[in-house]
């Protein structure tokens, strides 16, 4: 806990929408008073706003451990997120929940973890946990689990599958909110899905399904992460629903990180000529009243959560307060992160170059089923295009950028999944990535069998990671926890990823994010086209291709 001290500035209060100069005394990490300050503003003094939240944010997407992914946020004025621990639950299973919530106690940040509802979040890949309803109940009980994370398995709720519907119930018996998750859900089966007790969605891709789901009584999460971007579709209803919108980020890359987070939203909102309270709603206030959140709005009595800010159109951070601690202080962070331990599920042998092949199949042409990746969306479409055919062996066709695609079981023996993707573009080499939601086995797309074995290996030989490899180069970013984070510091492992980011747009990927497209293209739970270790999957239909 922090001592006493006062900090003057415009308090901007969106709760009742006003803006007075005053001085806010902390005492004990708490506000003890907000007193009125007569006379205009002092030169440079800032405007003090409660501290900015991540309504929806997977931590392991950013490569980092909490304690590192907190030294980073808290630079850009973010003092706590609503973390769903998905990602290295389907790895480890609850021993993963744990070490994520004891990893978050080490530094002054406000984690809020969720119980995931979906591991593994389909049976038609494999994963490295199962938690049952009894086990999510369970969870639950726990005083910092805080709500049901996003209930992935939509068509679960639509038909009523027991073990979901369970679920559902076990957080409603606690009082705690259920995350949702249903791309493209609209009219009665949205409001099926709703009605069941769902009260958000990150997943909208245009106004028009968002306002279907506002209908129905849910709050709308606008999401503007590494990979998926749908802040241009939404803000729009932030003018008209200033208390039912909230803003995340889902899966945000440490390089990313390191140059913006939540104040990012703000400034552009503001850019676009809506209302600086409506902004600071979904930013900072709707979060802690819908999830109930242990998190200061700057009203006496409160925790001493703040920021100052120098500006309200760059929301350019001067400092940051969590319980009355300065945390972040000028672009530079004040949170010391102890070294992490280790955890992880990795029993993978090393490839051969022959366990990529795809022999070719009679007759010609050979049409095959092409998974279409859009930059900045999880959603794929699906292509029926013709394969080029080498020696007996369906290969990449770079000049048509018709590469393959492939995973390998991370945690099991099992013969390599293949298929054919578009728009990574890459000219030369392979890239590969032990983050592929939602199972995390091993996901690569290359131009040839050389590069793809050696960019799966480095992976492999490092239990864990992101690699490019090509005729002439080898590099990696290991990921030694889960095979998701890094345990180094963060600034170092944002660098590290922007060197082999660059690297790989070197090597032609015209994609935003390549690694971060690269980890959704496992995803089955979104339409239209995924691969799993077990086959290539239609996200309509809920089968194998």
């Amino acid at each position: 806990m922090s001592g006493s001290f006062s900090v003057r500035g415009t308090v901007v209060d969106a709760i009742r929408q006003t803006m007075t100069r005053a001085e806010i005394v902390v005492s004990q990490g708490k506000i003890s008073a907000v007193n009125p300050l007569s006379g205009p503003a002092e030169p440079g003094e800032p405007y003090i706003l409660p501290g900015f939240i991540d309504s929806h944010v997977h931590i392991e997407s950013s490569m980092l451990v909490p304690s590192e992914f907190a030294r980073l946020a808290v630079v850009h004025g973010t003092v706590a997120t609503v973390s769903d621990p998905h990602e290295i639950a389907n790895v480890c299973g609850i021993e993963g929940v744990e070490f994520m919530i004891e990893n978050g106690r080490t530094v002054p940040f406000k984690f809020n973890f969720g119980a995931p509802s979906c591991v593994p979040a389909t049976i038609f890949e494999t994963a490295g946990a199962t938690l049952d309803a009894a086990a999510v109940r369970a969870l639950l009980q726990r005083d910092e689990i805080r709500y049901l994370s996003e209930m992935m398995n939509f068509p679960g709720v639509l038909y009523k599958d027991p073990e979901v519907m369970e679920k559902i119930a076990a957080a409603h018996a606690v009082g705690k909110p259920v995350d949702g998750h249903a791309p493209g859900l609209r009219g009665e089966t949205a409001k099926q899905y709703i009605d069941a007790g769902i009260s958000t969605d990150h997943e909208c891709f245009t106004a028009d399904e968002a306002l279907d789901k506002l209908k129905y009584g849910m709050k709308i999460i606008i999401r503007e992460g590494s990979a998926a971007k749908n802040f241009e579709a939404l803000i729009g209803l932030l003018n008209d629903h200033p208390d039912e919108i909230l803003f995340c980020s889902d899966d945000k890359h440490p390089d990313s990180l390191v140059l913006g987070h939540i104040n990012q939203l703000c400034a552009r909102a503001v850019a676009r000529g809506i209302d600086i309270y409506k902004v600071i709603k979904a930013a900072c206030i709707n979060p802690v009243k819908h999830y109930k959140l242990d998190v200061g709005l700057l009203q006496p009595g409160d925790h001493a959560d703040l920021i100052l800010v120098h500006d309200l159109k760059t929301f350019k951070v001067q400092a940051t307060y969590i319980n009355g601690v300065e945390v972040a202080r000028d672009g530079v962070t004040k949170i010391s992160a102890p070294a992490s331990g280790l955890i992880n599920h990795f029993h993978c042998e090393p490839r051969l170059e022959a366990d990529f092949a795809i022999p070719a199949p009679a007759g010609t042409p050979v049409i095959v089923p092409v998974i279409e990746a859009l930059d900045g969306q999880l959603i794929t479409n699906k292509l029926m295009l013709e394969a080029k055919v080498e020696d007996g062996q369906l290969v990449s066709d770079t000049e048509r950028d018709i590469l393959k695609m492939v995973v390998v079981n991370r945690y099991n023996p099992a013969p390599v999944a293949t298929a054919f993707i578009k728009n990574f573009n890459l000219k030369k080499g392979a890239l590969a990535s032990s983050v592929a939601h939602d199972s995390h086995n091993i996901v690569a797309v290359g131009v040839d069998d050389e590069s793809l074995c050696k960019a799966v290996n480095l992976v492999i030989a490092h239990r864990g990671g992101v690699s490019y490899a090509d005729e002439n180069n080898e590099l990696i970013v290991p990921l030694p926890v889960a095979g998701l984070m890094s345990n180094e510091d963060g600034y170092k492992v944002a660098e590290q990823y922007s060197n082999i980011d660059k690297m790989t747009k070197d090597a032609g990927s015209t994609l935003g994010a390549p690694f971060m497209t690269l980890s959704f293209m496992a995803l089955l739970v979104i339409p239209h086209l995924k691969l799993s270790d077990k086959g290539l999957f239609d996200g309509d239909s809920f089968s194998f291709v």
